[in-house]
């Protein structure tokens, strides 16, 4: 009777065991899945207000460039001036035609393409990475476009 009671112990004792191993793991693995999604919303870019790129590039004439990343189509139509038009989906084709050693302020019409675009180029080494947001936000302000 005592073996018997003792190999019961002992099953329970494993079952109790592996339960705990299999909490652990699910925390773990919730506690990545956590840390990835915060690190991954994460902006890739400093926000920037149309005033305060007018203030930090446009009134001391700091070197940047100025990225357009809505379609050739949109730019055409109404762009802020001294801007470049490098579309959000021909951006990773097209960074060698995007500087490493200036900002880099990007825009799009409302500011869904600027974020992306932040990214590729923060997953491609950028550092110096400013989202102005969308155009939008600039007419908003009063602020002057070009066609």
């Amino acid at each position: 009777m005592r073996k018997a009671s003792k190999k019961n112990n002992q099953r329970q004792n494993q079952r109790l065991l592996i339960g705990g191993v299999v909490f652990i793991a699910i925390i773990v693995v919730i506690g990545v899945v956590v840390l990835t999604r915060t690190s991954s919303s994460v902006s890739a870019a400093a926000k920037l207000t149309p005033a305060q790129y007018q203030q930090q590039f446009g009134s001391t004439a700091t070197q940047h460039l100025l990225l357009d990343v809505r379609t050739p189509d949109e730019f055409a139509s109404e762009h802020i001036a001294g801007a470049v038009n490098i579309s959000v989906q021909t951006l990773p084709d097209r960074l060698s035609e995007v500087p490493r050693d200036i900002p880099v302020v990007i825009y799009c019409h409302s500011g869904n393409r600027s974020a992306q675009a932040a990214r590729i180029l923060s997953d491609a080494g950028y550092t110096n990475i400013y989202d102005l947001g969308g155009i939008n936000a600039w007419t908003a302000a009063g602020l002057p476009t070009v066609q």
